[in-house]
């Protein structure tokens, strides 16, 4: 019998290299991937470095034109079976680079996709930016974010409780890519969570053209041909 694969990605908004975004997201898909392992299952994991898209995540907001590296990752949260979001913390909330990308997206590409949510800062104080910011984002764009988010400060590396949330969200995580969850919401009921018609999905094929609205839209009569 085949294992099971799962995509995952990881979206990093760190700037620096190294960079401690970077360092946590990758830790907490190293332990999704070690926990599946041990469950006879496989996670491939694709990083998204917003770094790098700097520069086409600008133009996106200004022009809505999509550069080819902003293209790539499109196609790769798309396809993912789970997310890992992580942001640095500048002045109380998240970077503009991390928010920017996520404004720019379709509002319906990660429609009901696990994501596990992560930030980094240099004081502890900043905490609760994930839960009171970053949760209302994902909550926005309708994702099923797990119950353990995950921040880390500087002094939180040496701390054993980092580890801990870190274990907590990764089996969350898992178990919520295991429920095969977004492609069942996907399969039965797409049509109640878009934000609008013709956004991520590819379910509209079902649409009834037939319709005096639709018959409307495309230049013709209300009335059905022949009752005119």
């Amino acid at each position: 019998m085949s294992e099971r694969e799962f995509r995952l990605v990881v979206v990093s908004g760190g700037t620096s290299d190294p960079s401690s975004t970077r360092m946590l997201a990758d830790r907490i898909a190293g332990r999704v991937a070690e926990l599946a392992r041990g469950r006879d299952e496989r996670v491939s994991v694709d990083v998204i470095d917003l770094r790098e898209l700097a520069t086409e995540i600008t133009t996106a907001i200004v022009s809505q034109l999509m550069g080819p590296k902003l293209t790539r990752a499109v196609e790769l949260l798309g396809g993912a079976d789970g997310v890992v979001a992580s942001a640095p913390v500048y002045k109380a909330a998240p970077s503009g680079l991390f928010s920017s990308f996520f404004h720019v997206l379709d509002n319906d590409l990660l429609i009901a996709k696990p994501v596990v949510l992560a930030a980094t800062a240099g004081t502890a104080r900043h905490a609760l930016v994930v839960d009171e910011q970053m949760r209302s984002l994902f909550a926005y764009l309708r994702t099923m974010t797990v119950p353990t988010s995950v921040f880390a400060s500087s002094e939180d590396w040496r701390d054993k409780d980092l580890g801990r949330r870190v274990d907590r969200a990764a089996i969350e995580l898992l178990l919520l890519m295991e429920s095969g969850f977004a492609d069942q919401i996907r399969t039965e009921s797409w049509k109640s969570y878009q934000h609008e018609y013709g956004s991520a999905g590819g379910t509209e094929l079902d649409i009834d053209l037939s319709t005096d609205l639709m018959r409307l839209a495309a230049g013709g009569s209300a009335a059905p041909p022949g009752e005119e």
